[in-house]
């Protein structure tokens, strides 16, 4: 084999090795969060969408937690797709978190997928200082996930995640993002 015919084919398994990267081949724009609380003295939740320039959009939050977790505080969340962005044409996801205790969830999901997305653009506690959970106000400004700890591929469609948390308080949100395939220069 020459030494061009050798070049050629190093160049062409370079090209098909950076196509199967495990790189996320999605981009998302949210559309609406919609928090609740079942009590606003102990647990406050205002959130929004915001466009970021021509191309992005963000999602900032205030959070202010007021109440111990405690061994009757329950984590859960459902997700669904829908191809229209209609609200029955929505179904479930086989992606969710069954209700468990809060220990449990921030055990399985802080540290890898919540700061890792979000450490970035809030003031949320460190892993190591999260039990138990401070109390305080925290702020989420203008936050784009970069997508550590999801699906490398995801259909297009609209998303939508139904986040809720029982106990002393019941809270959570539901967020609806639109996700679309990601484009580079080439398309």
């Amino acid at each position: 084999m020459n030494s061009l015919s050798l070049l050629a084919s190093l160049k062409g398994l370079l090209l098909l090795c950076s196509a199967c990267s495990a790189l996320r081949q999605w981009d998302y724009e949210p559309l609406s969060v919609t928090p609740y609380t079942s009590d606003e003295s102990k647990l406050f939740m205002e959130a929004k969408t915001e466009r970021m320039g021509r191309d992005g959009y963000a999602v900032s939050v205030k959070l202010g937690i007021h109440y111990d977790f405690d061994d009757t505080t329950m984590v859960e969340a459902m997700g669904y797709r829908s191809s229209s962005g209609s609200e029955d044409d929505y179904t479930p996801l086989p992606w969710k978190i069954n209700s468990q205790n809060y220990r449990t969830f921030f055990d399985d999901y802080y540290a890898d997928m919540l700061y890792k997305n979000l450490n970035h653009c809030s003031d949320l506690p460190h892993p190591d200082n999260i039990d138990p959970f401070p109390n305080g106000d925290y702020e989420l400004d203008k936050c784009v996930v970069n997508g550590d700890g999801f699906p490398e591929i995801l259909p297009e469609g609209y998303f939508k995640v139904v986040f809720n948390v029982s106990g002393e308080v019941d809270w959570g949100f539901v967020i609806i993002v639109r996700v679309f395939k990601k484009t580079d220069l080439i398309g």
